[in-house]
C-alpha cells in the first residue's frame, strides 16, 4: 500500500498534472464564491477540456475543482448569507451573523482552517481505510440509510432557534417542495398544476438561492449601508487562528463525522454536516450564542462538509453510485477514460485511488492558503454599500438559476422562493431545515419505498434502525422532561436573536406565513388522493406532521397577533421591485430590464455619482452577458419584444 501511495504522489507531481490540478482548483474557488454555481458548475465547465489531457491529468483537474468548493463558498456564506450548498447552511447562519457584527475576518479565518483540516483528515482516514471502506458501506441497508437521512433532517429542524414547531414545520415544507415533479416509485407527476416547467420538479440551485440569497439581498438592500454595521478590523484576523485552536478537537470530530457521512450515497454532506453542527451544540456549555454568531458552529460545519468531499467518492468508486452531482460527473469522466469503478478497483487501480487522496490533501492546503491571502481584502467588502455589491450579485443569482432549464420559469421561481425565504426569515421560521428537507426528500423517498417493499414494517425493529433512531428519540425525551420540570416556573424572556436574523420575528408575517403553509399542506393532502399508493408515501410523510404543525402555528399566531407589518414595508417594496424585474425580463428580454435594475441599484440605492455608476454598471452588464454566453450560450428572450 505504501509503495502505491508513493507512486501516486510521484505521478501527481508531474508538472503537467500539477498544473492541471491547480487550474481546476482556481476554477473551483471562483465558482465556489459565486452563489448558485458551485461544484457542479465548476466541474461541468471543465469537463470539455479534460479530454485534451492524459487520464490522470484530466481527473486531477476535476479533483482540484471539487476539493476547494466547500472552502471558497465559506466566503459567500459569511459575507452574503447565501450558502453555496445545503451543507454550508450552518456556516451561513453563524458566519453571516458574525459578519454583521464586524467579525467577518474572524469567521472566514476559522472556516478556512476548519475546511483545510477537514480535507486533510478525510484524506488521512481514507489513506488507511480504503481496503475496509467497501464492507462499511455494504453494512448499511435501506432502513439504516433512511434513518440516517431522517436524523440529518431532524438535526436541521431542531438545532436552530428555540421554536421546535417552526423548525419541524419548515423541514416538512422543504420535503413537500422536494416531492414536486415525477414520483420515484410510480408513474405519477405530483403537484405540477399542468405546467411543463414543474414536470422535473424544482432545482436545488433555485431553492437554495431563493430561500437564502434573494431573501438576504432584500433585507440588506432595504437597510442600506454595508453588510456590517461595524468597522472590520482586518489586522486582527489572526483571532481566527486562536478560535480555531480552541476548537481543534471539535474540528477533528466533525471531520470524522463528515467522512463516515460521505459514505452514504446522495445523503452524506447534507446530513453529516448537521449532525456535526448538532454535536457542536451539545458539546458546548453556553448554547445561547448558536444562531447569533457562534464560532464553534462554523468550525464543526466546515470541518464536516470538506471531509465529505473525498468520502463522497467512496460509493462512486466502489459501487458506481455517485455520492453527489459533482461525483456523478466525475464518474462519467472515469468511464470516458476507461476506468470502471467497482470493488475490484482497489486492487486493479490502487495508484488511482491514492492519486485522489493526494490531490484532495494538496488542494485542501493550497486552497485554504489562497483564501487566507485574500481574506483581508474580502473582509473590507462588508463596509462597501451593499447596493454596489447587490447589482452583480442578483444578476449572478439569475444566471445560476437560469442554468436549470433555460426558461423564464427559472427566474420567476427564483424570486417566488425568494419571497418565501423572506417571509420565513421575518416570520421566525428557520430556512435551513427547509433546504435540507428539500435535498433529502429524493433519497429518503427511494429508501423509504424500498424499505417498505422489502421489509414491510418489520424494519422498525432492526438493531441498526433502533440505534440510529435513538439519536432522535433520546434528545426529544430529554427535552420533554426539561419542559415538564420548567412548568410552574416564571417564564424567561425569549432571547433577542434565537434565530439566524438580527431582528425579532414579525407577528404579522408569521401569521401570514402560517396561513399560506397551512393552505399548501391542505391542498397537498387533497391532491394525494389522486396518486398511486406508492406515490403517496413521501408526500404523506411531509403532510401528516406538517399540516397539524402549520395549523398549530396559525392558531398560536391568531392568539398573539400584533399588527407590525409597517416595520418591514421597505423590504416589501424591494421584493416587489425584483418581481417587476422578472416580469420585465419575460416581456422585453434580458438587456433592457437588466440595465434598469443596475441603474436603480447603483444610482438610487447606492447613490453613486452618474459617471462612476455608468462605468461600473457598464462593466457589470458586460460581465453578466459574458457569463451567459460562456455558461448557456443564450439569454432570456422577450415575449413582447423578441430580442434580448
Amino acid at each position: 500500500m505504501i509503495e502505491n501511495a508513493v507512486m501516486a504522489l510521484d505521478a501527481l507531481f508531474d508538472p503537467i498534472r500539477l498544473a492541471a490540478l491547480f487550474t481546476g482548483m482556481i476554477v473551483g474557488m471562483v465558482f465556489g464564491m459565486l452563489p448558485g454555481l458551485g461544484g457542479v458548475a465548476a466541474v461541468s465547465i471543465l469537463l470539455p477540456f479534460i479530454y485534451y489531457l492524459a487520464p490522470y491529468s484530466g481527473l486531477a483537474m476535476l479533483l482540484g475543482a471539487v476539493s476547494v468548493v466547500y472552502t471558497s463558498d465559506t466566503i459567500t456564506s459569511v459575507l452574503i448569507g447565501a450558502p453555496g450548498s445545503p451543507a454550508s447552511a450552518p456556516t451561513a447562519i453563524e458566519g453571516h451573523a458574525l459578519a454583521k457584527q464586524g467579525q467577518a475576518s474572524r469567521a472566514l479565518g476559522v472556516g478556512f482552517l476548519a475546511s483545510m483540516v477537514g480535507g486533510l483528515t478525510g484524506a488521512a482516514i481514507l489513506f488507511v481505510a480504503i481496503p475496509i471502506a467497501g464492507p462499511i458501506v455494504l453494512m448499511l441497508s435501506t432502513p439504516e440509510l433512511f434513518m440516517f437521512a431522517l436524523v440529518g433532517l431532524y438535526y436541521a429542524a431542531s438545532m436552530i432557534g428555540k421554536d421546535l414547531a417552526k423548525g419541524l414545520a419548515a423541514a416538512c415544507l422543504g420535503v413537500l417542495l422536494g416531492v414536486v415533479g415525477p414520483a420515484q416509485a410510480a408513474a405519477d407527476f405530483r403537484y405540477t398544476f399542468d405546467q411543463v416547467y414543474l414536470l422535473d420538479g424544482f432545482s436545488l440551485t433555485i431553492v437554495a438561492l431563493g430561500l437564502f440569497g434573494v431573501a438576504e439581498v432584500i433585507s440588506m438592500l432595504a437597510a442600506g449601508g454595508g453588510i456590517s454595521h461595524e468597522r472590520v478590523k482586518v489586522d486582527h484576523w489572526g483571532e481566527g487562528f486562536r478560535d480555531f485552536w480552541k476548537a481543534k478537537w471539535l474540528v477533528l470530530r466533525a471531520a470524522v463525522i463528515g467522512v463516515f457521512g460521505g459514505f452514504v450515497p446522495a445523503v452524506g454532506a447534507s446530513a453529516s454536516t448537521w449532525v456535526a453542527y448538532g454535536h457542536a451544540i451539545h458539546s458546548t456549555k453556553d448554547k445561547s450564542r448558536f444562531g447569533k454568531g457562534e464560532i464553534r458552529g462554523i468550525a464543526a460545519s466546515e470541518g464536516a462538509n470538506n471531509a465529505t468531499v473525498i468520502s463522497d467518492l467512496v460509493p462512486t468508486l466502489l459501487f458506481s453510485v455517485p455520492g453527489g452531482p459533482a461525483a456523478a460527473i466525475f464518474l462519467g469522466a472515469l468511464f470516458s477514460f476507461g476506468y470502471y469503478p467497482g470493488p475490484r478497483m482497489i486492487t486493479q487501480n490502487p495508484d488511482l485511488m491514492f492519486l485522489i487522496v493526494w490531490s484532495v490533501a494538496l488542494t485542501s492546503v493550497v486552497g485554504a492558503g489562497l483564501c487566507f491571502a485574500i481574506t483581508p481584502a474580502l473582509a473590507r467588502l462588508t463596509r462597501i454599500p451593499f447596493a454596489i455589491i447587490a447589482a452583480p450579485l442578483v444578476l449572478i443569482m439569475v444566471i445560476g438559476a437560469y442554468q436549470s432549464t433555460s426558461t423564464m420559469g427559472d427566474i420567476f421561481m427564483l424570486f417566488l422562493l425568494g419571497g418565501l425565504g423572506w417571509l420565513m426569515k421575518h416570520g421566525g421560521w428557520p430556512r435551513a431545515p427547509a433546504l435540507v428537507g428539500f435535498v433529502l426528500s429524493g433519497p429518503m423517498e427511494q429508501y423509504f419505498w424500498l424499505t417498505n417493499q422489502i421489509y414491510g414494517w418489520s424494519w422498525l425493529t432492526r438493531p441498526g434502525v433502533l440505534i440510529i433512531g435513538s439519536v432522535i428519540v433520546i434528545p426529544m425525551f430529554l427535552s420533554f422532561v426539561r419542559r415538564l420540570r420548567a412548568r410552574g416556573r416564571k417564564a424567561e424572556p425569549a432571547p433577542e436573536n434565537a434565530l439566524p436574523t438580527l431582528n425579532a420575528p414579525s407577528h404579522g408575517i408569521a401569521l401570514v406565513l402560517a396561513a399560506i403553509v397551512s393552505v399548501m399542506f391542505a391542498y397537498a393532502l387533497w391532491e394525494t388522493f389522486s396518486f398511486n399508493p406508492a406515490s403517496r408515501l413521501m408526500p404523506g410523510l411531509a403532510i401528516l406532521p406538517g399540516l397539524p404543525l402549520a395549523l398549530y402555528l396559525l392558531v398560536r399566531g391568531l392568539r398573539g397577533y400584533r399588527n407590525d407589518f409597517s416595520r418591514d414595508a421597505n423590504e416589501l417594496w424591494v421584493l416587489v421591485a425584483l418581481f417587476v424585474y422578472a416580469v420585465a425580463v419575460w416581456a422585453f428580454g434580458l438587456s433592457i430590464p437588466t440595465v434598469a435594475l443596475i441603474a436603480w441599484m447603483l444610482l438610487v440605492k447606492a447613490r453613486m455619482r452618474i459617471w462612476t455608476g455608468l462605468i461600473y454598471g457598464t462593466a457589470v452588464f458586460a460581465v453578466i452577458r459574458l457569463l451567459f454566453d460562456l455558461l448557456r450560450g443564450d439569454a432570456p428572450v422577450g415575449a413582447l419584444i423578441p430580442f434580448s
